[in-house]
């Protein structure tokens, strides 16, 4: 069969009018859909709670929030007694790693941690070692109702507190203010643990 060139641009030009006529209706939608979808896609952008362990102090490290990759939040965070090996139980800092989030509370009710606490999942000391870090905890020094207690495990006295056997140790109104914005913004599934 052959077409004259007008036969051809004829059906070129119906072919894109009938393309451009479909696709207004489907850049309309896609329009609209970002608009609708854009604060969704910012609910919907990952949280991430990370670690970062200072070595000249294990206690002054930082505990940090991020939304999308943004900062929302630092928190100053203390893991251990100030001894940086991972897999000294007890009093060594928190090893490196993505620790999953196996729960969290408000009125955590342990024989030594109480009140607003993030229970992580046992994890090895390091990735040669079978010795393995558990009951590890992001927790303060309070009650069970996040109140301060009168004996030195359930109350706040100063920067020494934030040492602990190896758990990450928040200062009590830090770590409220934690749990408020990961209520807001949406809670991680891990703790990424940094040196």
């Amino acid at each position: 069969m052959n077409l004259g060139r007008n036969t051809v641009r004829g059906i070129v030009t119906a072919g894109a009018l009938a393309v451009a006529t479909a696709l207004v209706p489907a850049t309309t939608t896609a329009m609209a859909g970002e608009a609708v979808h854009g604060p969704a896609a910012a609910v919907a952008a990952p949280t991430t709670l990370v670690f970062d362990k200072n070595p000249k102090n294990p206690t002054a490290s930082t505990l940090s929030v991020y939304k999308g990759g943004k900062l929302q939040a630092r928190y100053r965070a203390g893991s251990g007694t100030g001894n940086t090996n991972p897999c000294a139980i007890g009093k060594g800092w928190m090893p490196n790693g993505n620790w999953k989030i196996k729960s969290r509370s408000t009125r955590y009710d342990g024989r030594l941690i109480k009140g607003y606490a993030v229970y992580l999942e046992d994890m090895k000391c390091s990735p040669s070692s079978s010795k393995k870090r558990t009951e590890m905890f992001i927790h303060s020094e309070m009650n069970r109702d996040g109140s301060q207690g009168r004996t030195e495990a359930r109350r706040w006295d100063g920067p020494s507190d934030y040492k602990s056997n190896g758990c990450v140790k928040l200062h009590p109104n830090d770590i409220k203010k934690m749990f408020r914005l990961l209520d807001r913004i949406g809670w991680p599934s891990h703790l990424r643990v940094v040196s």
